[in-house]
């Protein structure tokens, strides 16, 4: 069942019929209930929380919302910095940890009068190992991806409206995909990430919400206040973009295509029928000979990705392994960063930019390119957070991608990604918002 956006929640505060206290009365009942089963924060505000919401609901009472998520709660990732709560990073190294300083991103938040409700659980440093395991929220056996975990979880699980994460390798769409949310990766620099733990070449700002509406106005939000990265133009429109069909659409396998079981791969070519059948015309690899060129260009996106990520962490691993922290995964990364060679480094920046060329090219052709959130739902255990190769493509790029939760697999949320042109997100979000409203019509 849809969930209702924020957006027509704050019809109803304009009305008197609700208000943001009571919405948030109603979300903390909510995390009461499930919190203790899916572990998805490290922090919770919950008095300051409800006094940002009494002073959000008098402003709606009056009539002077700062904005549209005015009284919205939201989670923020424990990477990201919060002035009246520790940032963590996932790691026992900066338990406790306090800058006392918002991030750019939560600054903006707070300007617009968002509820900041707590902190939500991160892998270590946002990377691959989950040391405060998150569970899924519809099957508490399995995990809830990773590395924004918590902020999945508590999106998924019907505690928050919406949530911020990071991506550099699949760190939100993955998750989304598991948890059965809305999961929005920007264009590289939209969102204005300083004060966020991550220093990487391919790190965002990302943001798992309940629909499309909700992400959408969140990322406005931010961009309108603090804009994006540094010296980089930032998310472009502001105002909804309301639904736009798309005319062309690309199938894009990636690597992924042969770690998806038979079933998952089914349930994208299902999703393509039904998009074929509200009127998109679809191209695949064995149609476009262009399109199967760049499948194979972009097949070792992964381990090229890993390549450039692992000779960036050399900072700050280096300066953390002297600490018993530290994990044994991240140790054995850091002495395989140790084996790379700065020219190794120059060769890997170099591909990535002639794919993300080639991708220029080819994308001028389509209005998107759809492929699967994730390998398959969520993996069983909380030890491993999944298979990123789906994610991999769209962090490689640079461009915007979004995970809507509309297949299945194992009666399990999967999400279905739409990969778009890089500075178009409000074209993606456009897109997203009509395939969210017509795809169930068919």
């Amino acid at each position: 069942m849809r969930v209702p956006s924020y957006a027509s929640l704050a019809r109803r505060f304009a009305s008197g019929e609700t208000s943001p206290s009571q919405e948030l009365r109603r979300r903390l009942a909510r995390l009461d209930e499930i919190e203790p089963k899916i572990n998805a924060f490290v922090h919770v505000a919950r008095e300051a929380a409800l006094a940002q919401a009494a002073a959000a609901t008098e402003r709606w009472r009056q009539q002077r919302p700062l904005s549209p998520i005015d009284g919205m709660a939201i989670g923020i990732k424990d990477i990201i910095e919060t002035e009246d709560m520790p940032t963590g990073q996932g790691s026992p190294i900066w338990a406790g940890f306090e800058t006392r300083r918002d991030s750019a991103s939560v600054q903006a938040l707070r300007e617009a009068g968002a509820v900041i409700v707590g902190k939500t659980v991160s892998t270590e440093f946002a990377f691959t190992e989950p040391l405060m395991p998150v569970h899924n929220p519809h099957d508490f056996e399995r995990t809830a991806g990773g590395s924004s975990s918590g902020s999945a979880a508590a999106v998924g699980g019907g505690i928050l409206p919406a949530a911020l994460g990071t991506q550099v390798v699949g760190s939100t769409l993955r998750p989304a995909s598991f948890c059965g949310c809305l999961g929005f990766k920007p264009t590289f620099g939209a969102l204005n990430r300083s004060g966020s733990y991550d220093h990487l070449s391919q790190s965002c700002l990302g943001i798992l919400a309940a629909t499309p509406d909700d992400a959408w106005n969140v990322a406005t939000a931010i961009a309108e206040r603090v804009g994006g990265d540094p010296g980089l133009p930032g998310l472009k429109a502001s105002t909804p973009p309301g639904a736009k069909a798309p005319r062309r659409l690309a199938l894009l396998e990636t690597a992924g295509w042969q770690m998806a079981n038979e079933a998952v791969r089914g349930a994208l070519i299902a999703a393509r029928k039904r998009l074929e059948a509200l009127g998109c015309e679809f191209a695949n690899r064995r149609s476009d000979p262009q399109l199967d060129a760049f499948e194979f260009v972009i097949a070792d996106a992964v381990p090229l990705t890993f390549r450039i990520l692992d000779w960036e962490l050399r900072w700050p691993l280096g300066s953390y392994e002297k600490h018993a922290g530290l994990s044994d995964a991240l140790r054995k990364r850091l002495a395989g960063a140790r084996k790379l060679t700065l020219d190794d480094y120059h060769a890997a920046l170099e591909r990535r930019r002639e794919i993300r060329e080639r991708y220029a090219a080819l994308s001028a052709r389509y209005d998107g390119f759809v492929t699967l959130g994730a390998t398959g739902a969520a993996p069983i255990g909380l030890r491993w957070t999944g298979d990123p190769v789906f994610n991999v493509p769209a962090s490689l790029l640079g461009t915007p991608a979004v995970s809507l939760p509309l297949l299945a697999d194992e009666a399990m949320p999967l999400g279905l990604q739409i990969i778009g042109r890089a500075d178009e997100d409000a074209r993606l979000m456009a897109m997203a918002e009509w395939v969210w409203q017509n795809y169930g019509a068919t």
